[in-house]
């Protein structure tokens, strides 16, 4: 069993497909020290590197004005499958630096042919998704981080289910959707869905096409420049039977903030599954401070509003985060000093306690061992 041990050790990091494959690639570490088979690998192929997993950006194709779908191969060690509905984390090198963030699968769940996607859309304030529309060139290498989510279609299937998405909301369900239509039956769907304008609606074509081919799929398109914003209260008369469906909706804060409160009023909040791209940042926020990442030997200074993972990001620490949320916990680490305040409630941890880094910022100043 030592010898067993002794052998993995290289390779313990390595996230593979198979585990008994680092034994081997144990040994041929032991064999190449203090090279690594990946200090070869990587010469060959960038994609066969066994210390990361990445991808090569195969295309970049405009869906709207400002969103775009980036089909990537993926490399050694990334999943056969995944749940549509999940995301994934992308790594982009810009300016000498790396930019990570988070971003739903769009493909159907299938990695047999070593391809993945998602669509992007550009936000003036997000300086990686703005990149990946307008400057990712195809043939680009970037990291990955496996998919992650609990914002997926349950087996077996429900009967009837409501989709409630509005602008990019509309990414994780268009995974859900594609992964339907390739079923021999779909579930009774009614998809509502919001958009300033017909030519803001991402996967337009494709959502009309299977409104039309799928006798099972109904779609309602709210154009909000012309109809005004998505109501809730639209449901009742919409979908009258919305109280019998299992509804996932994706959309901005504010819509999902009344989903969710229609729903939980009715009694009904088990039947709503929601997924966010952005935390509901509460007004009680710290005043702000120095921030420190003492093994980085890097500091700066905030304001109460940015969180300890932004700032990280921002000085180039390559920061563990998953969701950026507050929800999958992987971002999780222990505040070696000072005070942080949760960004969703405003409560305040303290030196000793474990924090989020996605939905803290610092309270004065604090020290990460980062």
């Amino acid at each position: 069993m030592d010898l067993l041990k002794w052998s993995k050790r290289p390779a313990a990091d390595v996230e593979a497909r198979k585990p008994e494959v680092n034994i081997v690639r144990g040994l041929i570490a032991r064999a190449t020290t203090p090279l690594l088979p990946d200090d070869y690998l990587h010469l060959l192929n960038p994609l066969w590197s066994a210390r990361e997993l990445r991808g090569r950006v195969l295309e970049v194709v405009r869906e709207t004005e400002d969103s775009a779908t980036v089909t990537i191969r993926t490399g050694w060690g990334f999943p056969d499958s995944y749940k549509p509905g999940q995301y994934v984390g992308i790594g982009l090198q810009v300016g000498g630096r790396w930019h990570w963030r988070s971003y739903s699968l769009t493909s159907i769940g299938d990695t047999s042919d070593t391809t993945i996607a998602i669509t992007v859309k550009a936000n003036p304030d997000g300086f990686l998704s703005t990149h990946l529309v307008d400057g990712v060139s195809p043939g680009t290498v970037i990291r990955l981080a496996a998919p992650k989510g609990d914002f997926h279609l349950p087996e077996p299937l429900p009967d009837s289910v409501l989709f409630l998405t509005a602008g990019s909301g509309i990414t994780p369900v268009m995974s859900m959707l594609r992964s339907l239509r390739s079923r021999e039956n779909v579930p009774d769907i009614v998809h509502v869905h919001s958009a300033p304008t017909r030519d803001d609606v991402i996967f337009l074509e494709e959502l009309e096409k299977m409104d039309a081919d799928v006798l099972s799929y109904d779609l309602q398109l709210q154009l909000t420049r012309e109809q005004g914003k998505f109501d809730i209260g639209q449901l009742d008369a919409e979908v009258p039977d919305w109280r019998d469906r299992q509804c996932w909706a994706c959309g901005p804060v504010a819509m999902l903030d009344t989903v969710e409160e229609r729903f939980t009023e009715e009694g009904l909040r088990d039947q709503l599954h929601i997924e966010r791209f952005a935390i509901a940042r509460t007004d009680v926020g710290g005043e702000g401070g120095t921030v420190t990442f003492a093994k980085s030997g890097k500091s700066a200074e905030i304001d109460g509003a940015t969180t300890l993972l932004e700032a990280g990001e921002e000085l180039g620490i390559q920061m563990p985060f998953g969701c950026r949320m507050g929800i999958c916990q992987t971002c999780v680490v222990p505040l070696a000093g000072g005070y942080v305040r949760d960004l969703r409630n405003g409560e305040e941890r303290r030196e000793g306690e474990r924090i989020q880094t996605c939905i803290s910022s610092v309270s004065g100043e604090c020290t990460l061992d980062l």
